[in-house]
């Protein structure tokens, strides 16, 4: 049996740091003199001192390295336990919500997912509004660091072909993470107090300018209203637009960037798919809607852009009703969900790269069928790339679909019409936040499903955060034996 400490040891120190973070609502409802800041106080001290009493107690296992096994877990463990004890204010809180509700909630917040069982969120706490924000910008940064440090060393869906571009560490995993986690965390402050910044210089109230900063940074969709972004449409939608594309491109090119090296952000192929996907779609988008609401040019591109943007990074918020725009672009949504942002980012769902590398592997096969006898090499980036990343990313793509069915055919065999069912899939597993169909669609919220439901997609908004492999490795029983 492999050695659980040094995983004990990170896994409780994160949790401890998370009830310190409770400092934060409960100052901000200290200050607001609701008498709700009992509730961060009580949950912030059980969160610390549970945490802390798990680190110490693992303390005398710690090493600089971490097995495969080890990592693995460490991988899954960190997003079950987070989301275990953030659950704690939603249950004492004003929410009032029962174990299987508040877990959702904070399982959708620290994977960035955005789906939301709370409704009447405008007459919440602003300390119960904040938490959940926090809750996604720790999950946005958290996921970044293990896309970039754990995801490639775990070889996991062809994140190894980002692993010598990461940072020039050749140290162990766990002082890697510091470092990575250290100059990412800059950048990510950074790019938060910017979007705050902009936000209320154009108009939203600060703690409004705050919190959605918190869920646009972390393309997490977490929105203090239950009009989510529609309560600010206007200019405030280009803004935040913007904020989402930067939040979904790789985070490494910001690092180089400020380190000088200009080049990289401009000739990555992520970032030039990803931004050419994102045109393309909205000049589609665009053109539909003009079709369908004439004499409306400007609201048209504005909605178009704003909502695409959101769906396809991830972050889930909506600024209008989508569902009244007929059925093209309903399925358009769906499948867009389906694309995501960069690897190293805050996005999810697959990944723009794996989609490339698909569309490189499927043309060297076209090349090889029509001329037997060349010598076709597929290419990503100018580099070649290695049978073992394709078939990471064919794997992934297996998984991706099988899981897909299986959760769509688990939502139904609870009662679940077709459409939720499979929109409801795809949204846990792919983390996108709004479903389609008037329950869990843009102007709906996942609250009135049955607790089968909610524990099904609460499990895939786990798996699709950690690129599913990385969960499905610790269930198999050749883990354990090695």
């Amino acid at each position: 049996m492999f050695d659980m400490r040094p995983v004990g040891y990170v896994i409780g120190l994160l949790v401890a740091i998370l009830g310190l973070m409770m400092t934060l609502p409960m100052v901000v409802d200290l200050f607001q003199g609701n008498g709700h800041w009992e509730v961060f106080f009580e949950s912030g001290v059980v969160t610390a001192l549970t945490g802390t009493a798990i680190a110490l107690s693992c303390s005398n296992g710690v090493r600089e390295g971490l097995s495969i096994q080890q990592t693995f877990l460490l991988t899954t463990g960190v997003w079950v336990a987070l989301p275990l004890f953030g659950a704690l204010p939603l249950m004492l809180g004003a929410t009032d919500l029962s174990f299987t509700d508040a877990f959702f909630e904070a399982m959708s917040g620290l994977t960035t997912t955005g789906s939301t069982v709370i409704a009447g969120l405008d007459t919440l706490p602003h300390g119960l509004l904040l938490w959940r924000g926090i809750l996604q910008w720790v999950g946005g940064i958290g996921i970044i660091v293990v896309a970039m440090v754990f995801l490639p060393e775990l070889r996991v869906g062809g994140m190894q072909i980002f692993k010598s571009e990461a940072f020039d560490t050749m140290g162990k995993i766990l002082p890697r993470a510091t470092e990575i986690a250290s100059r990412i965390s800059v950048i990510y402050v950074g790019l938060t107090v910017a979007c705050i910044a902009c936000y209320f210089a154009m108009g939203m109230g600060f703690f409004d300018a705050v919190v959605h900063a918190l869920t646009t940074v972390s393309t997490g969709g977490f929105s203090n209203y239950d009009a989510s972004f529609g309560t600010f449409s206007g200019p405030l939608e280009y803004a935040a637009s913007v904020f989402m594309v930067l939040a979904a491109l790789p985070f490494v090119r910001y690092v180089q960037l400020l380190n000088g090296n200009t080049r990289s952000l401009w000739t990555d192929p992520q970032i030039r798919g990803f931004l050419a996907t994102i045109a393309f779609l909205v000049l589609l988008m665009w053109f539909e809607l003009q079709r369908i609401f004439p004499h409306h040019w400007e609201q048209s591109f504005r909605e178009a852009l704003f909502n695409i943007t959101s769906i396809i990074s991830g972050t889930g918020y909506a600024s209008v009703d989508y569902m009244g725009w007929g059925p093209l672009l309903i399925t358009m949504f769906f499948f867009i969900g389906l694309i995501g942002g960069c690897a190293g980012s805050t996005a999810c769902s697959v990944k723009i790269f794996r989609y490339q590398l698909l569309f490189a592997s499927i043309k060297v096969q076209m090349q090889r069928i029509r001329s037997p006898n060349g010598v076709f090499i597929p290419r990503y980036g100018g580099r070649r790339i290695d049978d073992d990343v394709l078939s990471s990313v064919m794997s992934f793509f297996v998984f991706f679909v099988v899981t897909l069915g299986i959760v769509s055919w688990g939502l139904a065999l609870t009662g679940l019409d077709f459409t939720t069912s499979v929109s409801g899939a795809a949204a846990a597993l792919a983390n996108i936040g709004p479903g389609l169909g008037d329950k869990i669609g843009p102007a709906g919220n996942f609250g009135g499903l049955n607790d089968a439901a909610k524990w099904i997609l609460t499990i895939a908004m786990l798996i699709g955060r950690l690129e599913l492999l990385a969960v499905y490795a610790i269930l198999t029983v050749q883990f354990w034996r090695a």
